[in-house]
Protein backbone atom coordinates (compact mmCIF):
# COMPACT_ATOMS: atom_id res chain seq x y z
CA UNK A 1 0.00 0.00 0.00
CA UNK A 2 1.87 3.44 -0.73
CA UNK A 3 -0.68 5.89 1.47
CA UNK A 4 -2.44 3.56 4.71
CA UNK A 5 -4.32 6.69 6.75
CA UNK A 6 -6.33 5.91 9.52
CA UNK A 7 -8.23 7.44 12.30
CA UNK A 8 -6.46 11.04 11.07
CA UNK A 9 -7.78 14.17 12.74
CA UNK A 10 -6.25 17.69 12.61
CA UNK A 11 -7.73 20.48 15.00
CA UNK A 12 -6.48 23.94 14.68
CA UNK A 13 -6.23 25.97 17.73
CA UNK A 14 -7.59 29.63 16.82
CA UNK A 15 -8.12 31.92 19.77
CA UNK A 16 -9.46 29.75 22.46
CA UNK A 17 -11.19 27.53 20.50
CA UNK A 18 -10.98 24.51 18.42
CA UNK A 19 -11.44 24.22 14.73
CA UNK A 20 -11.41 20.37 13.91
CA UNK A 21 -10.15 20.28 10.24
CA UNK A 22 -10.08 16.64 9.78
CA UNK A 23 -12.18 14.26 12.28
CA UNK A 24 -10.81 10.65 11.88
CA UNK A 25 -10.37 9.59 8.14
CA UNK A 26 -9.57 6.21 6.92
CA UNK A 27 -7.55 5.79 3.72
CA UNK A 28 -6.06 3.45 1.44
CA UNK A 29 -4.44 4.48 -1.66
CA UNK A 30 -2.62 1.09 -3.53
CA UNK A 31 0.56 1.61 -5.95
CA UNK A 32 -0.54 2.58 -9.17
CA UNK A 33 -3.77 4.43 -8.04
CA UNK A 34 -4.71 7.57 -9.65
CA UNK A 35 -7.17 9.13 -7.53
CA UNK A 36 -8.92 12.96 -7.13
CA UNK A 37 -10.01 14.27 -3.64
CA UNK A 38 -12.61 16.56 -3.89
CA UNK A 39 -14.21 19.24 -1.43
CA UNK A 40 -15.92 22.17 -1.15
CA UNK A 41 -13.77 25.20 0.83
CA UNK A 42 -13.58 23.88 4.34
CA UNK A 43 -14.10 20.70 3.73
CA UNK A 44 -10.73 19.37 4.99
CA UNK A 45 -9.59 19.06 1.43
CA UNK A 46 -6.50 21.26 1.55
CA UNK A 47 -5.98 20.56 5.04
CA UNK A 48 -5.63 16.41 3.95
CA UNK A 49 -3.05 17.28 1.29
CA UNK A 50 -1.07 19.39 3.30
CA UNK A 51 -0.82 16.23 5.28
CA UNK A 52 -0.51 13.78 2.81
CA UNK A 53 2.28 16.30 1.24
CA UNK A 54 4.19 16.11 4.59
CA UNK A 55 4.14 19.43 4.76
CA UNK A 56 1.96 19.48 8.21
CA UNK A 57 1.34 16.93 10.93
CA UNK A 58 -1.74 15.03 11.69
CA UNK A 59 -2.65 16.16 15.53
CA UNK A 60 -3.76 11.81 15.72
CA UNK A 61 -3.78 8.95 13.97
CA UNK A 62 -1.78 7.25 11.42
CA UNK A 63 -0.05 8.30 7.93
CA UNK A 64 2.03 5.49 6.55
CA UNK A 65 3.84 7.02 3.45
CA UNK A 66 5.41 3.68 0.97
CA UNK A 67 5.63 1.83 4.18
CA UNK A 68 7.16 4.67 6.31
CA UNK A 69 5.16 6.20 9.75
CA UNK A 70 5.56 9.88 8.70
CA UNK A 71 3.04 10.42 11.65
CA UNK A 72 6.33 10.03 13.72
CA UNK A 73 8.76 11.73 12.20
CA UNK A 74 10.77 15.11 13.17
CA UNK A 75 11.03 17.64 10.73
CA UNK A 76 14.18 16.38 9.68
CA UNK A 77 12.78 13.25 8.09
CA UNK A 78 9.70 14.72 6.78
CA UNK A 79 12.00 17.15 4.42
CA UNK A 80 13.93 13.48 3.59
CA UNK A 81 10.53 12.04 2.88
CA UNK A 82 9.06 15.03 1.01
CA UNK A 83 12.21 14.87 -1.45
CA UNK A 84 12.57 11.83 -1.93
CA UNK A 85 8.95 10.07 -1.94
CA UNK A 86 6.59 13.12 -3.14
CA UNK A 87 6.38 14.74 -6.10
CA UNK A 88 4.78 18.00 -6.00
CA UNK A 89 2.73 20.19 -8.53
CA UNK A 90 0.97 23.18 -8.05
CA UNK A 91 -1.51 25.45 -10.06
CA UNK A 92 0.76 28.60 -9.51
CA UNK A 93 3.50 26.08 -11.11
CA UNK A 94 6.51 27.32 -8.85
CA UNK A 95 9.04 27.61 -10.67
CA UNK A 96 12.25 30.12 -10.91
CA UNK A 97 11.81 32.48 -13.53
CA UNK A 98 15.25 33.35 -13.68
CA UNK A 99 16.53 29.66 -14.16
CA UNK A 100 16.42 27.23 -17.23
CA UNK A 101 13.82 23.87 -17.63
CA UNK A 102 16.52 21.44 -17.01
CA UNK A 103 17.89 24.00 -14.03
CA UNK A 104 14.24 24.14 -12.53
CA UNK A 105 13.98 19.95 -12.85
CA UNK A 106 17.05 19.43 -11.41
CA UNK A 107 16.76 21.13 -7.87
CA UNK A 108 15.24 17.89 -6.17
CA UNK A 109 18.20 16.30 -7.27
CA UNK A 110 20.41 18.88 -5.90
CA UNK A 111 18.81 18.70 -2.66
CA UNK A 112 19.32 15.39 -2.53
CA UNK A 113 22.78 15.26 -2.75
CA UNK A 114 22.79 14.00 -6.08
CA UNK A 115 26.20 14.03 -8.33
CA UNK A 116 26.35 16.69 -10.61
CA UNK A 117 26.64 14.88 -14.03
CA UNK A 118 23.94 12.43 -12.95
CA UNK A 119 21.61 15.27 -11.77
CA UNK A 120 21.58 17.39 -15.76
CA UNK A 121 21.42 13.47 -17.22
CA UNK A 122 18.13 13.07 -14.78
CA UNK A 123 16.60 16.15 -15.12
CA UNK A 124 17.13 16.00 -19.11
CA UNK A 125 15.21 12.82 -19.16
CA UNK A 126 12.43 14.23 -16.62
CA UNK A 127 12.19 16.72 -19.57
CA UNK A 128 11.73 14.34 -22.54
CA UNK A 129 9.11 12.13 -20.34
CA UNK A 130 7.10 14.88 -20.64
CA UNK A 131 7.40 16.27 -24.05
CA UNK A 132 9.95 19.62 -23.69
CA UNK A 133 13.29 17.88 -24.75
CA UNK A 134 13.57 20.62 -27.15
CA UNK A 135 12.99 23.41 -24.51
CA UNK A 136 15.52 22.68 -21.94
CA UNK A 137 17.34 25.99 -22.14
CA UNK A 138 13.95 27.80 -22.19
CA UNK A 139 13.04 30.26 -19.07
CA UNK A 140 9.89 30.08 -17.24
CA UNK A 141 8.72 33.47 -19.19
CA UNK A 142 9.55 31.51 -22.13
CA UNK A 143 7.32 28.97 -22.14
CA UNK A 144 3.80 29.13 -22.60
CA UNK A 145 1.56 28.13 -19.44
CA UNK A 146 0.69 24.45 -20.38
CA UNK A 147 4.62 24.10 -20.97
CA UNK A 148 5.36 25.30 -17.55
CA UNK A 149 3.11 23.03 -15.96
CA UNK A 150 5.18 20.29 -18.14
CA UNK A 151 8.72 21.72 -16.93
CA UNK A 152 6.66 21.16 -12.92
CA UNK A 153 5.73 18.04 -13.70
CA UNK A 154 9.16 16.99 -14.91
CA UNK A 155 10.62 18.25 -11.42
CA UNK A 156 7.97 16.17 -9.26
CA UNK A 157 8.77 13.17 -11.55
CA UNK A 158 12.56 13.80 -11.34
CA UNK A 159 13.29 11.36 -8.20
CA UNK A 160 11.18 9.06 -8.79
CA UNK A 161 8.83 9.70 -6.12
CA UNK A 162 6.44 6.93 -4.43
CA UNK A 163 3.31 9.38 -5.27
CA UNK A 164 2.79 12.49 -7.69
CA UNK A 165 0.54 14.99 -5.55
CA UNK A 166 -0.88 17.66 -7.47
CA UNK A 167 -2.98 20.52 -6.11
CA UNK A 168 -4.95 22.02 -8.92
CA UNK A 169 -2.56 21.46 -11.64
CA UNK A 170 -5.23 22.91 -14.24
CA UNK A 171 -6.53 26.08 -12.38
CA UNK A 172 -4.66 28.52 -14.52
CA UNK A 173 -4.89 26.76 -17.70
CA UNK A 174 -7.75 27.32 -20.17
CA UNK A 175 -9.69 24.08 -21.21
CA UNK A 176 -7.29 22.95 -24.37
CA UNK A 177 -4.37 23.38 -22.19
CA UNK A 178 -5.95 21.39 -19.20
CA UNK A 179 -6.64 18.83 -21.54
CA UNK A 180 -3.49 18.34 -22.35
CA UNK A 181 -2.08 17.98 -19.01
CA UNK A 182 -4.71 15.57 -17.91
CA UNK A 183 -3.70 13.32 -21.11
CA UNK A 184 -0.08 13.46 -19.70
CA UNK A 185 -1.43 12.66 -16.09
CA UNK A 186 -3.23 9.61 -17.92
CA UNK A 187 -0.42 8.68 -19.70
CA UNK A 188 2.24 8.83 -17.06
CA UNK A 189 -0.03 6.78 -14.69
CA UNK A 190 -0.56 4.08 -17.37
CA UNK A 191 3.62 3.97 -17.03
CA UNK A 192 2.93 2.94 -13.20
CA UNK A 193 3.17 6.05 -11.36
CA UNK A 194 0.72 6.79 -8.30
CA UNK A 195 -1.15 10.31 -8.57
CA UNK A 196 -3.18 11.75 -6.24
CA UNK A 197 -4.69 15.33 -7.41
CA UNK A 198 -6.35 17.51 -5.45
CA UNK A 199 -9.10 19.37 -7.89
CA UNK A 200 -13.12 21.05 -7.39
CA UNK A 201 -13.38 20.19 -11.07
CA UNK A 202 -15.88 17.77 -11.55
CA UNK A 203 -14.55 17.24 -15.46
CA UNK A 204 -10.87 17.08 -14.11
CA UNK A 205 -11.92 14.29 -11.40
CA UNK A 206 -13.37 12.47 -13.49
CA UNK A 207 -10.69 11.36 -15.31
CA UNK A 208 -9.37 9.86 -12.16
CA UNK A 209 -10.00 6.07 -11.58
CA UNK A 210 -11.57 7.07 -7.82
CA UNK A 211 -13.00 10.09 -6.53
CA UNK A 212 -12.66 10.64 -2.78
CA UNK A 213 -15.72 13.53 -1.74
CA UNK A 214 -14.83 15.45 1.97
CA UNK A 215 -16.99 17.24 3.79
CA UNK A 216 -16.73 18.91 7.03
CA UNK A 217 -13.24 16.80 7.87
CA UNK A 218 -15.05 13.52 7.39
CA UNK A 219 -14.82 11.46 3.77
CA UNK A 220 -18.57 11.67 2.29
CA UNK A 221 -18.28 9.42 -0.89
CA UNK A 222 -15.21 7.20 -1.93
CA UNK A 223 -15.95 5.58 -5.34
CA UNK A 224 -14.84 4.64 -8.67
CA UNK A 225 -15.36 6.54 -12.06
CA UNK A 226 -17.44 6.10 -14.85
CA UNK A 227 -14.78 5.87 -16.84
CA UNK A 228 -13.15 3.39 -14.20
CA UNK A 229 -16.89 1.75 -13.72
CA UNK A 230 -16.93 1.18 -17.18
CA UNK A 231 -13.60 -0.63 -17.51
CA UNK A 232 -14.21 -2.83 -14.43
CA UNK A 233 -18.02 -3.70 -16.40
CA UNK A 234 -16.42 -4.60 -19.42
CA UNK A 235 -13.87 -7.30 -17.53
CA UNK A 236 -16.32 -8.80 -15.77
CA UNK A 237 -18.47 -9.36 -18.72
CA UNK A 238 -15.15 -10.95 -20.70
CA UNK A 239 -15.08 -13.03 -17.53
CA UNK A 240 -18.19 -14.32 -17.96
CA UNK A 241 -17.79 -14.82 -21.54
CA UNK A 242 -14.73 -16.59 -20.99
CA UNK A 243 -16.38 -19.07 -18.62
CA UNK A 244 -19.24 -19.63 -20.60
CA UNK A 245 -17.28 -20.59 -23.76
CA UNK A 246 -14.65 -22.56 -22.25
CA UNK A 247 -17.57 -24.69 -20.52
CA UNK A 248 -19.24 -25.57 -24.10
CA UNK A 249 -15.90 -25.95 -25.75
CA UNK A 250 -13.53 -27.52 -23.74
CA UNK A 251 -15.31 -28.96 -20.65
CA UNK A 252 -14.72 -28.16 -17.14
CA UNK A 253 -11.16 -29.19 -16.74
CA UNK A 254 -9.70 -27.32 -19.10
CA UNK A 255 -11.96 -23.99 -18.13
CA UNK A 256 -9.23 -21.86 -15.62
CA UNK A 257 -6.73 -22.07 -18.39
CA UNK A 258 -8.99 -20.99 -20.48
CA UNK A 259 -10.36 -18.05 -18.50
CA UNK A 260 -7.00 -17.26 -17.82
CA UNK A 261 -5.84 -16.57 -21.24
CA UNK A 262 -8.62 -14.64 -22.73
CA UNK A 263 -9.35 -12.49 -19.23
CA UNK A 264 -5.76 -11.64 -19.61
CA UNK A 265 -6.02 -10.77 -23.48
CA UNK A 266 -9.33 -8.47 -22.69
CA UNK A 267 -7.09 -6.45 -19.75
CA UNK A 268 -4.18 -5.76 -22.65
CA UNK A 269 -7.14 -4.83 -25.13
CA UNK A 270 -8.60 -2.05 -22.46
CA UNK A 271 -5.25 -1.22 -20.42
CA UNK A 272 -5.05 2.90 -21.07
Amino acid sequence: MTIRIRQLQKVYRVGTERVHALRGIDLDIAKNEFVAIMGASGSGKSTLMNILGCLDRPTAGVYELAGKPTHRMNATQLAQVRNQEIGFVFQSFELLNRQTALDNVTLPLIYSSKRWWGVRKRAKEALDRVGLGDRVHHRPMQLSGGQRQRVAIARALVNSPSILLADEPTGNLDSKTSEEIIALFKQLHAEGQTIVIVTHEEDIAGHAKRIVRLRDGRILSDSPTHEDVMHQDYLRRAAVTAVSVAKRELGDADVMASVSASVSASVAEVKP
